[in-house]
């Protein structure tokens, strides 16, 4: 990797700014998923460890108005950290302020301290998310070094990433953003073949850059979910009331034709005429479906298809579900493409975080990728080939 580490900086003695993607899903002040906190376990043990003054900082959620604060604080985050680090976390329930800097200049090396959420400072001007010059430029001067290591937002220039980036004297990757560079972005412009990608999720007008870029590097580009329905009405079939973007019909003609051959499509679903966890009503081939029906998941002879295509692959990216799967009678499909890679202990196997990566861990298959992503909107800005912002401020080695 080009890019500079935590590794690469001297950090004994020195005020570590820590960017974090602690945006997790809570449920009445409960932590409902873990995974992005003990992702990013590794940069604060390390920053710890060498006697560094480790400084967090995060947002969770979108906060509006001062109502809003009160389900978006992240204090049982700092609760939770503290339980996995076993040591105290000092929270600071300010995103600005002499308490704040208190705080931080009470630190003494190995010490860790949470402020609060930086999206506080959306209520009034969007400050953090419009990259406020003179916010980020007071939470650079609270500290001597910046790592960023929150992936989930380094497809956005904000006051918390870009915006201290620009104020401080070095920034540097944390090891969960090296990890993204080096699986993400290593798929996309050096994969080892066959590369396969599975593109799953409702939209097409969601990943039309996506299939666009993953089409000049992949070997065979696997669609299914929401979104192959568009590309059946593309080809002409009936698709009864399945999803369909009848406004994308023809992008979709379009990238077949470019595709020559490369995009793979299911040849059989699960049908239903009602969006409900009942059973399906019967499944098979696509000119099966009755006017009134719609296919909530791919079927049994898509999902072995799929396998078969997999098993020669080198690299696998994997982002978005074959069908409803938070419905049990319609996650068939999501569960056997997880099935199928985690069989392929000879390749590169990412799955490029969101839903995709929700149903990884929730089918118990997460520790059966070679990687799976924290960023959801980051990682298909990336699969598209974008500069991130995020990654563009760390320093090259």
């Amino acid at each position: 990797m080009t890019k500079k580490t935590v590794r690469d900086i001297e950090v004994s003695g020195k005020k570590v700014l820590i960017r974090v993607d602690f945006n997790v899903p809570m449920q009445d002040g409960k932590i409902t998923d873990e995974n992005r906190i003990f992702e990013a376990l590794p940069t604060k043990k390390y920053v710890l460890e060498n006697g560094g003054k480790a400084i967090l900082f995060s947002h969770l959620g979108r906060v509006a108005s001062a109502e809003d604060k009160k389900d978006a604080t992240l204090a049982p985050v700092a609760n939770r950290l503290s339980e996995l680090l076993n040591q105290k976390v000092v929270f600071v329930p300010e995103t600005r302020g002499a308490a704040l800097e208190s705080a931080i200049n009470e630190l003494r090396n190995g010490d860790i301290l949470m402020f609060e959420n930086t999206r506080f400072e959306d209520i009034e001007g969007k400050k953090e998310s419009k990259n406020n010059p003179e916010l980020g430029a007071y939470w650079a001067s609270l500290g001597d070094v910046f790592v960023n290591d929150a992936f989930g937002t380094a497809h956005r220039a904000h006051a918390s990433n870009a915006g201290i980036a620009a104020n401080i004297k070095e920034t540097v990757a944390g090891f969960l953003l090296e990890k993204e560079i080096k699986f993400i972005g290593g798929a996309v412009s050096n994969p080892k073949r066959p590369f396969v990608a599975i593109l799953g999720g409702a939209k097409v007008s969601d990943k039309i850059e996506v299939i666009s870029n993953l089409l000049k590097v992949a070997d065979k580009v696997i669609i299914g979910g929401g979104m192959a329905y568009t590309f059946l009405k593309a080809q002409g079939f009936e698709i009864g009331t399945s999803l369909c973007e009848l406004e994308k019909v023809e992008l979709a003609k379009s990238l077949l034709e470019q595709a020559q051959g490369k995009i793979v499509l299911p040849i059989d679903f699960a049908f239903t005429s009602k969006f409900a966890n009942e059973p399906a009503s019967h499944v098979g081939p696509i000119t099966e479906i009755k006017a009134d029906e719609m296919s909530l998941d791919i079927g049994p002879k898509s999902i072995e298809m799929f396998a078969d295509i997999l098993k020669t692959a080198k690299t696998v990216v994997w982002n978005g579900p074959m069908g409803v799967f938070e419905m049990s009678n319609y996650a068939k499909g999501t569960i056997g493409v997880c099935d199928a890679i985690s069989k392929l202990t000879e390749a590169t196997t990412i799955v490029g975080g969101g839903d995709s990566a929700a149903a990884a861990i929730q089918f118990g298959y997460a520790s059966k990728f070679t990687h799976i992503s924290t960023g959801g909107g980051a990682s298909l800005e990336y699969l598209e080939g974008k500069a991130l912002p995020g990654v563009e401020i760390v320093a090259n080695k």
